[in-house]
């Protein structure tokens, strides 16, 4: 039997394998890549390939949390309700200074927020609760009340211990991250580095998107997405342009893009026309397959290859199959890569917005908006949710998941949703 003849058998006798199993078959062949160090200020968005450990408590030495004076708490506990004590002023102590002198019984420094306290002070009483005079041209602060130790006072190691772990490795950097890394002094920062993923459109129909409207003709919206997907989750996209429907054109281009590249997806050609050269190539025997079906809506024709020790994902042509596809494998795919702790999109619970009529042999993931109401998530299918629309992923905050065989949800059900990356208003 020849390869033509292999190639039409193989479309007609998929087996669908469920979304968990298929995702557990990619990351097998996901591996961490190596690992690079950048500045702090170009770490924003990658993932800490290592842990960020404490080289000193933090802050590390007893501060003052407002400005005041920096006392014995001691020489306060005699006060009474009409007694006054006088402390003598020994000094000012800026913020970022070190003090010269030791506060001792009777004495007072006056100290900034954020300073160093004093050896010898164990409380800050602020500076609205002191009175003031000069006397034989020295300054003195009046108090009327007991002040407690401690107050006032931001202890050291109150934040952190010396060597404590404060950021693990597989952390998304944002910029509560990096005013971590600032304040431990990590000037430099250990990342993996960012997957480079080959892309392009497979399809004799596609017009790039500077190109004017031809008959029977569409423009590649999906490559223009997946790059912007790609970016989004954490990579660095090679757009590779459009492949007409050549067998032997996209082998050679395949090849080239897994020599080049870390990861390689393609879009178009992976259902059972005679012209979807995806789905032919993949089933050819210079690799292992990993599936060529799975159990969904929309984007069951999803398949994925192992090549050269190289994952290549071959989604559907059609823009929604080929965003939910990504979602579901590619980034999962990639946040391994890229040692995330959390490679899969986040699952939660909302309320559905309104009725769901439609059944499904395989589990739909459903793209829908997301709002808050009355403290509630709730989620609102985006308008029409075909694989082949384009418009609603604009719309899409979320996937809902609605399982296999479900007849109808009524609104006001709680469903399961595959929070997608991004805020929502």
């Amino acid at each position: 039997m020849n390869n033509e003849q292999d190639f039409s058998r193989g479309k007609f006798q998929r087996t669908a394998l469920e979304v968990g199993e298929a995702q557990s078959r990619i990351m097998a062949f996901a591996h961490p890549l190596e690992t690079e160090t950048v500045p702090l200020g170009e770490s924003l968005g990658r993932i800490l390939a290592e842990p960020a450990r404490t080289a000193h408590p933090f802050p590390a030495f007893n501060r003052s949390s407002m400005d005041g004076y920096a006392i014995i708490a001691d020489d306060t506990t005699a006060l009474g309700a009409n007694d006054i004590l006088w402390l003598e002023v020994i000094e000012e102590i800026p913020c970022g200074t070190v003090a010269q002198k030791r506060v001792e019984s009777g004495t007072a420094a006056r100290i900034m927020t954020g300073a160093q306290l004093p050896e010898g002070a164990d409380a800050v009483v602020m500076l609205e609760a002191t009175e003031g005079k000069i006397a034989d041209g020295q300054r003195f602060i009046g108090l009327r009340k007991p002040v407690s130790v401690g107050q006032n006072i931001t202890p050291r190691g109150l934040e952190l211990q010396q060597d404590e772990e404060v950021l693990p490795a597989g952390r998304l950097i944002g910029a509560g991250e990096i005013a971590v890394l600032a304040a431990l002094g990590k000037a430099r920062v250990q990342v993996r580095r960012r997957p480079k993923v080959a892309i392009f459109a497979t399809g004799s129909e596609l017009l790039d998107v500077d190109e004017p409207l031809q008959p029977g003709k569409i423009r590649n919206s999906n490559s223009p997405m997946l790059e912007a997907l790609v970016r989004q989750a954490g990579g660095e996209p090679v757009l590779l342009g459009a492949v007409a429907d050549d067998l032997e054109l996209a082998r050679s281009k395949v090849q080239m893009a897994l020599e080049h590249y870390d990861l390689v997806v393609t879009t178009g050609g992976v259902s059972v026309g005679d012209y979807d050269i995806m789905g032919d190539l993949v089933r050819e025997r210079s690799g292992e397959m990993l599936f060529n079906k799975v159990a969904m809506r929309p984007g069951s024709v999803t398949t994925a290859a192992v090549r050269a020790g190289k994952l290549l994902f071959a989604l559907s042509g059609n823009p929604g199959a080929c965003f939910v596809g990504f979602q579901l494998f590619v980034r999962p795919a990639m946040g391994k890569m890229l040692g995330a702790t959390q490679p899969f999109l986040p699952q939660w619970m909302a309320v559905l917005g309104e009725d769901y009529t439609k059944t499904n042999n395989f589990t739909r993931f459903m793209r829908a908006r997301l709002e808050f109401h009355h403290g509630m998530l709730h989620a609102y299918p985006a308008g029409v949710d075909e694989s082949s629309v384009t418009v609603t992923i604009k719309d899409s905050d979320c996937l809902i998941i609605v399982p296999s065989e479900t007849v109808k949800l009524d609104a006001g059900a709680r469903v399961d949703i595959l929070k997608l990356p991004g805020e929502f208003y």
